[in-house]
């Protein structure tokens, strides 16, 4: 077994609106440091304890409890925490925030919370639930029966708006708002103000995070080069180096070169499930 290991299961068709994939991440060391790139929202149970502390896009520097949410991230943000680490977590989907959470997700992007403070400390529960679970499969299915148990409000009405915004993220490299209001019939200041209210952030800059994290994945995955990927909607070379620094804490040429353990892991690990989940999921 190496140091850090990486698995990510998918989720099962009653809960596949609300939650983008479940992992379980280890890391055998005394220290881990890396950096995460920009992703939806995350639930974390810490099976080992000791916490982390995040340090995120916009200069926010949070310790966080054994169980929390990360809100919806901006750009990479640097994690550590104490060691050995073993987490089983999972992305949260707009939807799911809608049926989990419920507030305005923009008021917690960049943020965290501890579960305690949403759920009361019955929480902890799920701790001792998870680690009796004999592998990823039972941990999943376990998951599944403690935080559909959390589901606050029912999300439908959302769920037609954010398959409608995650098509729309998917469909084009650099997609226009324009596209977004004729598929939806909502006026550009409707759409900006559910997104923010589910994603966490405006269209725009949901196009841009997943332009950036689509590229990032090319150049690994699909070996394209940094040539190739300047055409799929940068000005030029400095545009993508950018955009793909923000949002993935790595040049071009690092995350193709030289990325981190874990950026290796996440690309490798759901792109290889690609098929079995959305796009948005696998190809970012």
């Amino acid at each position: 077994m190496t140091d850090i290991q990486l698995d990510y299961a998918v989720p099962g068709a009653a809960v596949a609106r609300h939650f983008t994939l479940f992992y379980l991440f280890r890391a055998e060391v005394p220290l881990f440091e890396d950096v995460e790139r920009a992703d939806h929202a995350q639930i974390r149970f810490r099976l080992t304890p000791g916490g982390a502390e995040y340090g995120f896009a916009d200069g926010n520097v949070q310790t966080a409890g054994d169980i929390h949410i990360i809100g919806p991230t901006t750009g990479a943000f640097h994690v550590r925490a104490p060691g050995p680490v073993h987490v089983f977590g999972a992305g949260i989907t707009p939807v799911g925030w809608a049926a989990l959470v419920g507030n305005d997700a923009s008021a917690m992007v960049n943020r965290v919370v501890n579960l305690s403070d949403l759920f009361g400390s019955a929480i902890s529960e799920a701790i001792p639930r998870l680690n009796a679970a004999p592998d990823l499969e039972a941990m999943t299915a376990c998951a599944e029966d403690i935080l559909t148990g959390l589901f606050r409000r029912r999300s439908d009405r959302a769920a037609d708006f954010v398959r409608q915004v995650d098509a729309w993220l998917s469909d084009e490299t650099s997609p226009e708002v324009e596209a977004l209001a004729a598929a939806t019939g909502l006026s550009r200041r409707q759409i900006e103000r559910k997104c923010r209210a589910l994603y966490g952030a405006p269209p725009k800059e949901l196009a841009r995070k997943y332009r950036a994290l689509r590229a990032a994945v090319s150049l690994v995955a699909d070996d394209a080069s940094i040539e190739e990927v300047v055409g799929r909607g940068f000005y030029d070379q400095s545009h993508l180096i950018r955009e793909i620094k923000q949002f993935t804490g790595f040049t071009p040429g690092q995350i193709k070169a030289e990325p981190s353990v874990l950026a290796q892991l996440t690309i490798a690990r759901r792109y290889a499930l690609g098929g079995k989940v959305h796009p948005l999921i696998s190809d970012t």
